[in-house]
This record gives structure tokens, C-alpha cells and sequence, in this order.
């Protein structure tokens, strides 16, 4: 289906049914009858009216027309061919004939039937989209005629359409709500099936990790120890808040309480490209500059520092992290009311007494809000440690030795063919509920800290 041409119509449609309930409540009410509701929201009532069932259609056909298609097209197949072919086979010849009709073309010469099938699917494919088009249209117009006749001085139009909008704004909360919930739901049941595999506590308190069948008949699935992988996590993402922190903080400060307007002007927009610039960039810059720059460092003060390590990992990930914090903590700071500032000046205090001991703890919440943001881009931070950290799910405590993460775990193990049947590829589903607990728990914290300074200082 053309959804250039979809969306035209539903514009049209909607264009047309606002003017007309908008054009029908001016006239009522400049034959001096006095309407309950303005004519915008008799308008917004009609163009609800007419779109509801327009798009209730189109989705129908979205969601049930490749399932007719599909069926159209196995009856296109010769029944003798169809009774030959395996049902793996059935579903590559569908496949085929979809790719001759689009005009892609297809590896091979197409046979008589296929060729026959795609121009007869070809044909389904238009009449079907000018039915849906048509029907949708008519429907529409129809709605529209049977709204505008029910325009009257005392209809609650305003009422409608702020139930629907309501209702509109409920189901995407609902949306938000649904899509965690399912995302713990799938985590927590392949989590399950992966824990009828290894013992929970070998995954949650075991040292190794090691996810390989073993050969020697004793421990057949292999090692899977959270603490390396947990403890790789938590100190990148430490060395990476150490960085990101003291500069952020200090950044907003600076740019929110000394610096002038020309230079925080200029200066905010060059701090927040950080922010925008790719992972992997930062993960190539971190490979080919800072790693081998740290080893050379290392060199010179009798250090053995690696070029791929934690180290560096989470230099360059406390510099891409920067901009949460400094860019959110200055909107923050300079939220802080100035009766507060004007009070601490008028007491006597001097500048930097003021930042210390009155806009920073009434600030704190917000601070915290930022910190914790970062905290939760370091974690899930990825192509930085790919390429940085040395993927060495090895349980150290040296920051310049090779480390690897959560996260990074998650995509070796899911990368490939991986047919979700044995604990390989079903410890992801673990590891990412494990960073799921982890996150909130965070959360868990940053909120009852918010709650307590917000309480002290509103």
C-alpha cells in the first residue's frame, strides 16, 4: 500500500471535515444562536468523526492484508507444483513471486507460473489498494455528512473531543506502561528457560566466565559468571562518571553563573555536538588516539598500561557523557530561583558562598536527575568498550588491564545464528535483566534522594 497516497487522502479528509463543522458552527452562530462550545472544537469533532473510521479500515488492511496476499498468492501456485514443493519451499516460492511483482527481480530465471502469478498479484495488489482507499474514503465522507448534520447551538463538541483527547493521551501512557512490561515479561521468561540451564547462583555469584561446551564431559554448558562482566560494567562506568562528572558540573557552573551570555552562547552549543557525535566515532578515537597515547604514558612513568583497556574505555566514555551533565546541570542551575540568590548576597554572602551553600542543594535534584541520566548512558554504553575495553570477561582489578561488560557480552552472544535453544544465546536474556535490575535500583535511589532535598528546599 502507497502510504505516500494513504496519507493524502486522511489529510484531505481531515482538511475538509474541519472546515466544514468549523464553516456549519460560524453560520449557526452568526444567526445570533449562541453555541455551547467554540467552532474550532466543532471542527476537531467532525474531523475526529471522519478519521476514526478511515484509519480503522487502513489498519484492518494493515494488519490482515498480507495474510490475503499471501493466501492469494498460494492460490495462484498450480496445484500440482504446490503438492511438490516442501512447506519451506512453498514459503521461498511466495517470496519469489512478491520480489517479480515489485519489480526487484529475483536470482534466476522465473518460471511460467511464477511469472503468471506476479502479474496476476500485481493486479490484486491495485484493485485491492483502490478498494481500501475507496472504502476508506467513502466511509469518511459519509461520517462527515452524518457529524455536520448533527451540529447544534447546545452540542457539547468541547466535551467530546476532550474525552477523546484523553483518551488519546491515555493510550499512550498505556503504551509506555505496555512496552516496559513486555520487555520485562521477554526477558524474565528467557531468563527462566536459561536458569533450567546453569544454576542461578553460579550466575549470579560465579568468577568465570567461559561460555563454551566443554569436551571433557563435566560442566557440559560451560562457565557463566556474572562478577566479571558485572564488575567490568561498574568500573567503566566509574572511571567514566570520575571524568564526566567533576567537568560537567564545573562546565555549568562556570557557564551558568560566571561566564557572559556572548560566551555561554557560543560556548554551549560546541559542549552538547559531543553529545551527537556517533558511539562508534568515539570508539574508533578511542582505539587509534587515547589507547595508544595512555600506553605511551604508561611507557614513560614505568607504568604497563594497555592500549585496550578499562582505562580508556572510560576516559572516552566520561567524555561523551560530558554534555548530559553539564548541559542538563546548567538549565538546572539557572532554574534556581533568584529571590534565593538575591537573600544569600543580601546576608552578605559572596559568589561563590552563594553556588556552594544555596544554588547547589536547591539545585541537588535536578543534579541528581543528570547524574543518573549518565550514569545510565555509561552502562549501556556498547561500541566503546567493543573497541576500547579489550573484550576480556576476566575478573580484574587493574583498570589498565582488558575488560569487557554487559553489554558487550550481550552482543557476542547474540551475534551470528543463534536459535535461542541453549544457554549461549539464552544468557543474554539474563544479562539484560540483570542491567534492567541494575538501572532500577538506580533509579530507586536517585528518586528517594530527589524527594528528600526537594522536600528541604521547596
Amino acid at each position: 500500500m502507497n502510504a505516500f497516497i494513504v496519507a493524502a487522502v486522511l489529510l484531505v479528509l481531515l482538511g475538509l471535515s474541519y472546515q466544514m463543522g468549523w464553516s456549519k458552527s460560524r453560520a449557526i452562530a452568526g444567526t445570533g444562536q449562541r453555541l455551547h462550545s467554540r467552532p474550532a472544537y466543532h471542527g476537531a469533532r467532525v474531523a475526529i468523526w471522519v478519521l476514526a473510521p478511515a484509519i480503522l479500515i487502513v489498519g484492518l488492511w494493515a494488519l490482515f492484508g498480507p495474510g490475503v496476499t499471501d493466501g492469494f498468492i498460494r492460490s495462484q501456485i498450480p496445484a500440482d507444483i504446490a503438492a511438490t514443493l516442501e512447506p519451506g519451499q512453498l514459503v521461498n516460492s511466495v517470496n519469489r513471486i512478491k520480489a517479480i511483482a515489485s519489480g526487484y527481480g529475483i536470482i534466476g530465471e522465473p518460471q511460467p507460473y511464477e511469472a503468471a502469478a506476479a502479474d496476476a498479484l500485481a493486479q490484486f495488489q491495485l484493485y485491492s489498494f483502490l478498494v481500501v482507499i475507496i472504502a476508506a474514503a467513502g466511509i469518511g465522507i459519509l461520517a462527515l455528512l452524518y457529524a455536520r448534520s448533527r451540529i447544534v447551538p447546545g452540542l457539547r463538541a468541547r466535551n467530546q473531543v476532550e474525552r477523546v483527547v484523553t483518551l488519546g493521551l491515555l493510550l499512550c501512557s498505556a503504551v509506555a506502561i505496555l512496552t516496559t512490561l513486555g520487555i520485562v515479561a521477554s526477558l524474565l521468561v528467557e531468563a527462566i528457560r536459561f536458569f533450567t540451564f546453569i544454576n542461578p547462583l553460579d550466575f549470579f555469584f560465579g568468577t568465570v566466565w567461559n561460555p563454551r561446551f566443554s569436551t571433557t564431559g563435566t560442566g557440559g554448558e560451560g562457565d557463566y559468571g556474572l562478577i566479571p562482566l558485572l564488575w567490568g560494567t561498574i568500573m567503566v562506568a566509574t572511571i567514566a562518571m570520575l571524568v564526566a562528572v567533576p567537568v560537567g558540573l564545573m562546565a555549568a557552573i562556570y557557564l551558568s553563573q560566571y561566564a557572559h551570555p556572548r560566551l555561554r552562547n557560543a560556548v554551549k552549543p560546541i559542549i552538547e555536538i559531543l553529545a551527537g557525535i556517533p558511539t562508534i566515532v568515539y570508539g574508533f578515537f578511542a582505539l587509534v588516539t587515547v589507547g595508544p597515547f595512555l600506553s605511551g604514558l604508561g611507557d614513560a612513568v614505568g607504568l604497563d598500561i594497555r592500549a585496550t583497556s578499562a582505562a580508556t574505555a572510560g576516559l572516552v566514555m566520561g567524555i561523551m557523557i560530558i554534555p548530559f551533565i553539564s548541559s542538563l546541570s546548567d538549565d538546572i542551575l539557572r532554574q534556581v530561583p533568584t529571590s534565593l540568590r538575591d537573600g544569600s548576597f543580601g546576608l552578605g554572602a559572596t559568589k561563590s558562598e552563594t553556588i556552594r551553600r544555596v544554588i547547589l542543594p536547591a539545585a541537588l535534584p535536578g543534579i541528581v536527575g543528570a547524574f543518573l541520566l549518565a550514569v545510565s548512558r555509561a552502562i549501556g554504553e556498547t561500541m566503546i568498550v567493543v573497541l576500547a575495553a579489550g573484550n576480556s570477561p576476566i575478573l580484574r582489578f587493574n583498570p589498565f588491564e582488558p575488560t569487557s561488560t554487559v553489554t558487550v557480552t550481550i552482543v557476542n552472544q547474540l551475534t551470528g545464528d543463534s536459535d535461542f535453544a541453549g544457554p549461549q544465546s539464552l544468557v543474554a536474556f539474563a544479562l539484560g535483566l540483570t542491567l534492567f535490575v541494575l538501572t532500577l535500583i538506580l533509579n530507586v535511589v536517585a528518586l528517594y534522594i530527589v524527594r528528600r532535598f526537594r522536600e528541604q528546599y521547596d
